[in-house]
């Protein structure tokens, strides 16, 4: 684990901060109605499981996703597997909650109840057991290592991550937790679904809500993963910080008394008298300058958050 080019923080470290403010006020206002926490955590589960099915190739939208999820609806000329996926999925986003709320530290255990439960009645002979053979991931600038090693390389991560010897911030330790675990590939099949609960795993027990990385930044996503094999993390340190602001913003716009309105930027630039154009304000979401989320392809900011940018600028000069 020494192969972990820290360059990046200097870039993103403002954006690390700007995120542990956020949790930091959500803990504040702890408890949420829970009303509001019940819906919020139904939307999630549903986008989460279609976001991480999808981007490992299911079929389903996210409308029938939600009628799978929530009505048991059979789609028609959908296979039984992708529904098993769907159903499966949710089970162990339940699942994950539960460990949360354990407060332990990381454990293979825990993987592979995670994992067991995402390949449940699908590859029954496969779930929660670590591979025992070689395995080629398409589209990928390495091979995993024998599976001879695999047992050893997963004892390595977990004392990596529970020991913190880089001292790294949340948000840096499930994102290096999610690129060794990928690039380990402990299992045949469910490595990208059973990842993305486990890093949120070590999210989550530090009081983050959940990342959910979207289908639309799949390529981005693979390409980010390419990049941290050759031990340069900028990326994927950016799409899972920009995953986890857009979860935080969600709880914190359910906060009773909250006033943030998040417009879309095209929007905000013909309502509003902006410093900069619509081209600009979207690099700026994108390299995370700015508070800004996704919401399918398109970013979504405030007014505020273009104001404090151009106020930190000034201070700067």
């Amino acid at each position: 684990m020494k192969d972990i080019d820290l360059t990046y923080r200097e870039e993103l470290m403002p954006f690390f901060e700007r995120l542990e403010m956020k949790l930091e006020h959500l803990k504040k206002h702890r408890p949420l109605p829970s009303m509001a926490i019940n819906k919020i955590r139904e939307a999630l589960t549903i986008e989460w499981t279609y976001n991480s099915n999808s981007i490992e190739g299911n079929t389903l939208s996210l409308r029938e996703t939600q009628m799978i999820l929530q009505d048991g609806i059979t789609i028609k000329g959908k296979s039984l597997r992708e529904h098993f996926e769907a159903k499966n999925h949710e089970r162990a986003i339940n699942l994950l909650y539960k460990l949360v709320a354990k407060c332990e530290m990381l454990s293979i255990n825990e993987i592979l109840s995670l994992h067991g439960m995402v390949l449940n009645a699908i590859e029954e002979e496969f779930a929660g057991r670590l591979r025992n053979g070689g395995v080629r991931i398409s589209g990928a600038n390495f091979v995993p290592p024998n599976a001879i090693k695999v047992s050893g390389f997963m004892d390595d991560l977990f004392t990596f991550i529970n020991e913190n010897p880089l001292n790294l911030n949340v948000v840096e330790l499930a994102t290096v937790f999610h690129h060794r675990f990928v690039w380990i590939h402990p299992f045949f099949d469910g490595n990208g679904r059973t990842v993305r609960l486990a890093m949120n795993l070590i999210l989550m027990k530090h009081g983050f809500p959940p990342a959910i990385i979207l289908t639309n930044d799949r390529a981005k996503y693979y390409a980010a993963l390419n990049d941290a094999n050759k031990g340069r993390y900028g990326k994927l340190m950016l799409l899972m910080a920009h995953a986890l602001e857009r979860t935080l913003n969600i709880y914190l716009n359910a906060m009773p008394g909250n006033t943030s309105e998040y417009t879309e930027i095209s929007n905000l630039v013909e309502e509003e008298n902006l410093p900069y154009g619509q081209e600009y304000i979207s690099l700026l979401a994108r390299k995370g300058k700015i508070d800004a989320y996704k919401e399918g392809r398109n970013w979504l900011t405030t007014k505020e958050a273009i104001d404090d940018y151009v106020k930190k600028r000034k201070r700067k000069r």
